[in-house]
């Protein structure tokens, strides 16, 4: 009768030290390519949320030069503030007197740190009289930007967009 030799069970420790060195390289490229991955979403929200609030003071604005929202001869037509753009304001025109809105609700700025902080807070703001090298706020709202002081992907300061 032939005795049948057994292969061992398990792996060596030089198949497992291999295998493990193998994950460990893989991990290492897999890791900045997430942190790549998650950056490069939240800049896409940015993106997102600042051309609806732009494009809201901008709607905002149009109904003011048509005349559906009423304004003082010193006053630009910009909002005077983001809330507005949410509670909407009167048609001057409707005879029902109905309300503008502008936006169903206010963005918040997805590199604001603090949860808790009210949305029209997370964001900063500048009047239709600052001058756009140096933005600050004013009697109205002619133009958002994040508070981030970081930097994107591209390299671009966050706050200049």
């Amino acid at each position: 009768m032939k005795h049948r030799r057994h292969a061992p069970h398990g792996f060596t420790l030089i198949e497992l030290l291999v295998t493990a060195t193998i994950v460990a390289v893989l991990a290492s490229v897999a890791l900045p390519l997430a942190e790549l991955s998650v950056k490069r979403g939240r800049e896409n929200e940015l993106r997102a949320a600042l051309r609806e609030i732009r494009g809201a003071i901008d709607a905002y604005k149009q109904a003011s030069d048509d005349g559906r929202i009423l304004k003082k001869a010193d006053e630009s037509g910009y909002p005077p503030n983001l809330e507005i753009l949410v509670e909407g304001v009167e048609d001057a025109r409707s005879p029902k007197k109905t309300r503008i809105h502008f936006l169903r609700r206010l963005p918040r700025d997805p590199l604001h740190a603090d949860a808790q902080t009210p949305a029209a807070m997370t964001w900063g703001l500048r009047s239709y009289d600052s001058p756009h090298d140096a933005p600050r706020e004013g009697r109205d709202v002619y133009d958002v930007h994040t508070l981030s002081s970081g930097s994107a992907i591209n390299g671009l300061p966050y706050n200049q967009w």
